[in-house]
């Protein structure tokens, strides 16, 4: 029998056989519970098991080896995984993923400007077709947006989990700066209109400047490499080979086509995380920024402007987005629970108690629940700060998790799975959270 040894890409050169490699290699096998991955097998060694452990073994150790077009399959023990495995190949779309960040990138852009031209258009004498266009403007910028988040976030599902989260962690940046650009312009801004166009001429440059980053991205050796499109490789259909490392996977005999992702089983898969998911993002819009917004210093009649005009600001968004970032950068570091604990989901569950927290703060006006039980503004300051840095934390790892839990060749599916979760959860708690400010 013949192996066939990829080479290893120029700039894991040195990474590949090292203890980086050995360390992404233990960090998995807490998902694989692989046979391969409890001893000291080598990519040197003859393999005495089923082809499947040979294969998590070398890979283990910095190699991935593949069977030759000839040999075929006829282990037993990979038969279970051949109809799931041939089934695809990422890209797992009928559209091209450079297509989707592209075209996407380019319509937003194109939408930014159209509003950027408008600022400075008198439309007085034709606000109901101003309020139309808007509104049409929204709606496909809302549409692009979710188009390019889910496509980017499912091509990092290819890549190590450290990439996934530091796209996590730059989302959270990006809110946190828009924040403190909330804070400045409402500090030293003295025309709105200047300011408008200040925000708006900011979110021109950024997206230009993501197109222009985006098209260079194939030119870097490692995101190459990961970006490359993979085959189904051979392994048992109930434990999946280690992501979270530099190698390549096996070339398998098939045909090139792509063709759909089977989502039944990603969201079968899938489906601990994605409740977390949806329950997280539920909770949080249910809160923020509805209820948040509405919570008012108990000092605001002393007149002084960190209780009036700057409380909300800097105790709801700026506060929320830093701890919110915190959250997931902490995930750099610190990955528990895993994705098959019983104590993530808890996890999730507990953040319900947040809820009444925030109600019985000092939320203006009240209707129905008079009582105010937290007298102090301290309160309203370490809520938000939890209600931020549990969001960051969990979701993060629920995010992370999703594409490292099924086979590498659908990993960019499983991205955008999780994708729509999320998108799910949040429509659901911003829906309910004007029911929620209803009842206060």
């Amino acid at each position: 029998m013949t192996f066939v040894i990829p080479p290893i890409p120029p700039t894991e050169l040195q990474a590949a056989p090292s203890e980086l490699t050995k360390k992404h290699c233990l960090r998995s096998c807490w998902t694989t519970r692989h046979p391969a991955c409890r001893g000291p097998r080598t990519a040197t060694t003859v393999p005495t098991s089923s082809s499947s452990a040979w294969a998590s073994a070398a890979y283990c150790h910095g190699t991935s080896l593949s069977r030759p077009r000839s040999t075929g399959y006829s282990n037993s023990t990979t038969a279970p995984a051949q109809p799931l495995g041939r089934s695809l190949r990422a890209p797992t779309s009928w559209v091209p993923i450079r297509v989707r960040v592209l075209a996407s990138l380019t319509v937003m852009l194109a939408i930014f400007m159209v509003m950027t031209v408008l600022v400075k258009v008198d439309t007085s004498s034709w606000t109901h077709s101003f309020f139309t266009i808007t509104i049409v403007c929204l709606v496909i910028l809302s549409g692009s947006s979710t188009i390019f988040n889910s496509s980017v976030f499912g091509m990092t599902g290819s890549f190590p989990m450290r990439n996934s989260q530091a796209l996590m962690s730059g989302g959270a940046m990006g809110g946190t700066l828009s924040a403190v650009a909330s804070l400045v312009d409402l500090a030293v801004a003295s025309d709105v209109t200047n300011s408008t166009l200040a925000f708006f001429l900011t979110a021109d440059i950024f997206l230009a400047l993501c197109i222009g980053l985006y098209l260079l991205l194939p030119r870097l050796d490692y995101a190459r490499y990961y970006m490359k499109p993979v085959w189904p490789t051979v392994f048992s259909g109930e434990e999946q080979l280690p992501q979270d490392s530099p190698n390549p996977t096996s070339v398998a005999p098939g045909s090139s086509n792509p063709q759909t992702p089977p989502l039944g089983p990603i969201m079968k898969k899938t489906t601990g995380l994605g409740f977390c998911i949806i329950y997280l993002f539920f909770i949080s819009s249910l809160i923020f920024p509805a209820v948040c917004t509405n919570i008012e210093s108990l000092s605001k009649g002393s007149g002084s402007p960190w209780s009036t005009k700057f409380f909300v600001p800097l105790t709801t968004f700026l506060l929320y987005n830093f701890a919110d970032l915190c959250g997931r950068q902490i995930t750099a570091w610190i990955q528990v629970p895993g994705p098959r604990s019983k104590v993530l989901p808890g996890l999730v569950l507990l953040r319900t108690c947040l809820v009444p927290l925030f109600v019985f703060c000092n939320y203006q006006p009240r209707v129905h629940l008079h009582t105010v039980a937290f007298q102090s503004d301290v309160y309203p300051v370490l809520f938000t700060s939890l209600l931020g840095l549990s969001n960051g934390y969990l979701s993060t790892l629920a995010l992370i998790y999703g594409p490292k839990i099924v086979p590498r060749e659908l990993a960019e599916a499983t991205g955008v799975v999780m994708t729509f979760y999320m998108c799910l959860g949040l429509v659901l708690g911003s829906a309910c959270s004007a029911l929620l400010v209803h009842l206060i």
